[in-house]
């Protein structure tokens, strides 16, 4: 059994995509981020960069106690590891594997958050930061599209490098993106998203986050305002 600890992010719906292919039993247990759930002594034990998702996992192959897990590029790699799936067996597919997985958490990952942010979130709209941002994002998009451009996958075949790029990918009209701009990516991401796997990972979401959530001041300082200090 895996103790999910997750909230409707792209970063958490990488590992209920996992789960659900997996078929994995897992319980979720939610950590709204509007409210400060994840500055409580509990979840910091596990997951002490106060972010989601992390898990733990009560059976873990080596027999001993339970193991617990933060940062989502690491969740992937140990549920892949641990399941004998989503993550190629021979050595060429494993490290495109593991190269596209980097490159999610260390490059769209990052520059899509900012875009998020600058675009959506920022009280202040602030023109370069969201061009910057914008037009980085596009050119993750490229890349990636050029990548798929003569395979179904990242890797080939589905692997956790297309789990952790595809959840980064949903919001893309927020992002300014267009798929059409991108022919290759959009196929691949049409393909992913009629898996029944995702469709149960993005109803479950659903279900656990019903209200958006509210920009006040309060919040803002929860999500945005946090410093050194808030660690210490």
């Amino acid at each position: 059994m895996i103790d999910l600890f997750y909230w409707t992010t792209p970063n958490g719906h990488k590992i209920t995509l996992f789960l659900e292919e997996a078929g994995l039993p897992y319980t979720i247990h939610p950590v709204n981020l509007s409210r400060g759930d994840q500055f409580t002594p509990e979840f910091l034990a596990i997951s002490p960069n106060n972010r989601i998702p992390a898990i733990v996992d009560q059976d873990p192959g080596d027999g001993g106690v339970s193991v617990s897990v933060f940062e989502s590029g690491a969740i992937l790699l140990y549920l892949a590891q641990k399941m004998g799936k989503f993550l190629p067996k021979d050595l060429r597919g494993r490290v495109a594997a593991l190269e596209w997985l980097f490159w999610q958490v260390g490059g769209l990952g990052p520059m899509a958050g900012q875009n998020h942010h600058f675009k959506q979130y920022a009280r202040e709209k602030l023109s370069y930061a969201i061009e910057r941002y914008v037009n980085e994002t596009g050119r993750l998009y490229a890349v990636l599209n050029k990548r798929l451009a003569d395979r179904a996958f990242v890797a080939g075949e589905y692997s956790i490098a297309d789990m952790a790029s595809y959840p980064w990918i949903v919001p893309h009209e927020n992002q300014g993106q267009r798929l059409a701009d991108f022919p290759h990516l959009e196929r691949w991401f049409e393909a992913i998203r009629a898996r029944p796997a995702t469709q149960r990972a993005y109803a479950k979401a659903a279900e656990i986050n019903t209200a958006p959530i509210p920009l006040d001041d309060e919040t803002r300082k929860i999500l945005f305002a946090q410093t050194a200090e808030n660690v210490k």
